[in-house]
């Protein structure tokens, strides 16, 4: 019963902070979010196949729990996160660290804690280092997607700016 609830207030408070969002931020970054939750949703395969971690209740309980984290905290949580430091890359970097950090040792504490799930041959470490990782390869599918929309732009078509000091 504690896990559901737990799943359940993840998802909803997740999708509740989703209302603050701009439009237009929300969309923007939508298929970079779908990009990294394919990733997640392929890790999580491989997790369970490679016995990663073990979840209580057998295979639905997996993917409610794979279910619940991707399209739950994740997903808007990804969305925030671009939203507020895109293109301020050491910004960007700095948030996914805190955040990935946060999630491997105290949260990943907690969630073993309640029942959710507990880590086998992946230790917090590997939780962290996958997540700030796959950071870095989010980061520059965004980039990816701007530059295929001209959204980026390139060192040629930036101005050189004139010396402003004058010499004596």
């Amino acid at each position: 019963m504690m896990v559901s609830i737990i799943r359940i207030s993840l998802v909803v408070i997740s999708w509740l902070t989703a209302i603050f969002l701009p439009k237009k931020s929300f969309i923007k970054f939508l298929p970079v979010t779908f990009f990294s939750a394919c990733i997640l949703l392929v890790q999580n395969v491989l997790g369970t196949s490679y016995k990663w971690w073990k979840v209580k209740g057998g295979a639905k309980a997996s993917a409610n729990n794979a279910l619940t984290f991707i399209f739950g905290p994740f997903f808007v949580g990804n969305i925030w996160i671009f939203h507020l430091t895109y293109r301020k890359f050491w910004l960007y970097t700095l948030i996914n660290f805190l955040m990935d950090i946060t999630l491997a040792y105290p949260l990943n504490f907690l969630f073993d804690k309640y029942g959710l799930y507990k880590l086998k041959k992946f230790k917090p470490i590997h939780l962290f280092l996958t997540a700030f990782s796959y950071s870095f390869l989010n980061y520059g599918f965004q980039r990816l997607m701007d530059k295929e929309k001209g959204v980026v732009p390139t060192p040629s078509s930036i101005p050189l700016q004139q010396n402003k000091r004058t010499r004596s």
